[in-house]
């Protein structure tokens, strides 16, 4: 109980809480367990220093444009030919301006080449840049034991030795590693089937399929599901592979605010009654659509009032459980299952096999006549080449040692070590006096970092001490949202994480000095 204390402490003056939001309905009772998050209010001051640092990079940028113009600076940038002046053009050159002049600056922060199993650790591939980040070239030297804190292993089954390894390369033998055709035709191999009928009995679903994408899993699925005179009920921070599957599927789409539930059931309300826009007709189908964990924000979705809601309204439930499968719950089988809720009460669970997993792809499973008409109108299932064998025996190893069903209690112990490596490390940046966002448990930590300047500095900073991060900014996140994004694993030691020490670091001294002439100045307004 003492770790949740912090998260109950920030839920005061200046912190968006789940609980304590009264635009945001709480019902105690549809709930088995505390559900604690806390989203800190960027402090006045901090606002205020970073549009002053947008705009300052801003007129700067039109600056160096302009010596662009007149060649006064050299060009490392795609542009159109004289002659071809009067055709369409083929770059939008204001479009690609926060490209050249913002994200250019921190550009050496993505990218680096891993040469090694992204494991715990990782070998990273160093690179210099003789111009400002427009060009790298290799040194030669590579950078060992770099802490990885940015890959979504959360399980640590992203490895090169070990039981999954070795079915991997007893099935590359058997099968080789390409099939050759789809899933309809030559490339059904009884290991996918073996795969499907595994994923069902792991996520308690009548039947389930498997896809080699898991992009494509939502993007080529939502739209076989939904078309025109649907409505599609999407959250704000879904991903953009939810967006891309609702946009294509021709489906009219709302959306409401990040997990309130207000917001989604007064569109729920006003679609019931409204109907379609200018017929009045009722909708042919209702489909909300969610995250089970937010990757960006540590969120975790409200899904026992969602399926309340769902019920209430006769809607349909899509839930995207790429993050949250394999590292929520005391089983490790998602959201669903950190509820403990009935699986039969989401009408289409979606997930992905390339994070808890450790390897590719992704799933549908439901019903079995939903997975049957799937296999049928689902452009990812009928023209997509199907899942190397090798990546099917990986997924299907890893998910029975999580079952149990290996004989051992590894799966058992890492997931036990994630949940504890996720309380601690919280615990630990929090009492550093650093600002993160999430659910208390959620093994995606993001700490706020706010200033565009500041995603550069700190990552490099990191990569000096041996630890890699990843930092995200606009347009990934709101532009006063700018942060860096732990990931934390089951094969995280203590003595790994207890190497990130930012409390004697500019970063933290920086944000309370902040912090406390915001408060001052509230005060004094």
């Amino acid at each position: 109980m003492s770790g949740n204390l912090h998260f109950h402490a920030a839920a005061g003056k200046g912190v968006r809480s789940s609980l304590n939001n009264p635009n945001v309905p709480h019902n105690p009772s549809l709930y088995k367990k505390p559900f604690v998050e806390s989203f800190e209010e960027t402090p006045l001051m901090v606002a205020v220093l970073t549009y002053m640092g947008y705009g300052i990079l801003t007129i700067f940028g039109y600056l160096r444009d302009f010596l662009r113009q007149w060649n006064i600076e050299k060009r490392h940038i795609a542009r159109e030919r004289d002659e071809q002046k009067d055709f369409v053009p083929l770059y939008q050159d204001f479009e690609n301006f926060y490209n050249r002049n913002l994200y250019i600056r921190i550009r050496d922060n993505w990218n680096r080449p891993v040469c090694s199993v992204p494991g715990p650790k990782m070998d990273l591939i160093e690179r210099s840049t003789p111009n400002y980040n427009w060009t790298f070239e290799y040194t030669g030297r590579v950078l060992k034991d770099v802490l990885n804190l940015g890959s979504y292993n959360y399980l640590g089954f992203a490895e090169n030795k070990g039981p999954c390894a070795d079915a991997a390369i007893e099935a590359t033998q058997a099968y080789g590693v390409g099939v050759g055709s789809t899933r309809c035709e030559m490339g059904n191999l009884d290991i996918h089937e073996e795969l499907e009928q595994l994923v069902a009995r792991f996520l308690g679903v009548e039947s389930s399929m498997a896809f080699g994408m898991g992009f494509a899993t939502n993007s080529m699925n939502i739209p076989a599901l939904t078309g025109k005179g649907c409505l599609i009920l999407s959250d704000e921070l879904n991903h953009a592979s939810l967006v891309l599957g609702a946009r294509l599927s021709s489906s009219t789409i709302r959306v409401f605010k990040h997990n309130n539930m207000q917001s989604l059931e007064k569109l729920l309300r006003d679609a019931i009654v409204h109907g379609q826009p200018r017929t009045h007709r009722p909708w042919k189908k209702i489909l909300i659509v969610v995250e089970g964990i937010y990757s960006m924000e540590g969120s975790i979705v409200r899904l026992p009032e969602i399926i309340a809601l769902k019920k209430h309204y006769k809607a349909y439930l899509y839930l995207d459980e790429a993050h949250s499968i394999g590292a929520l719950g005391p089983n490790g089988k998602g959201v669903v299952d950190y509820f403990g809720l009935d699986p039969k009460d989401v009408d289409i669970m979606m997930g992905t096999f390339t994070k808890s997993f450790g390897a590719a792809g992704g799933y549908i499973g439901g019903k079995k006549e939903l997975i049957d008409y799937l296999r049928c109108h689902s452009h990812s299932a009928v023209y997509a080449t199907s899942m190397s064998p090798p990546v099917a025996q990986q997924i299907i190893t890893s998910m029975k040692i999580i079952m149990g069903e290996d004989g051992t209690t590894l799966g058992a112990d890492r997931l036990r070590q994630l949940h504890e490596n996720t309380t601690y490390f919280r615990r630990k940046l929090h009492d550093m006096g650093l600002i993160i966002y999430g659910n208390e448990d959620s093994p995606v930590i993001p700490m706020m970092l706010y200033m565009p300047a500041k995603i550069g500095a700190f990552g490099r900073q990191m990569l000096k001490k041996n630890i890699g991060i990843v930092g995200v900014g606009f347009p990934a996140t709101p532009i006063i949202e700018s942060r860096a994004r732990f990931c934390v694993s089951a094969a995280h030691t203590r003595e790994m994480l207890n190497t990130v020490n930012i409390s004697d670091s500019w970063q933290s001294k920086y944000v309370r000095r902040l912090k406390y002439i915001n408060e001052t100045l509230t005060y004094y307004k």
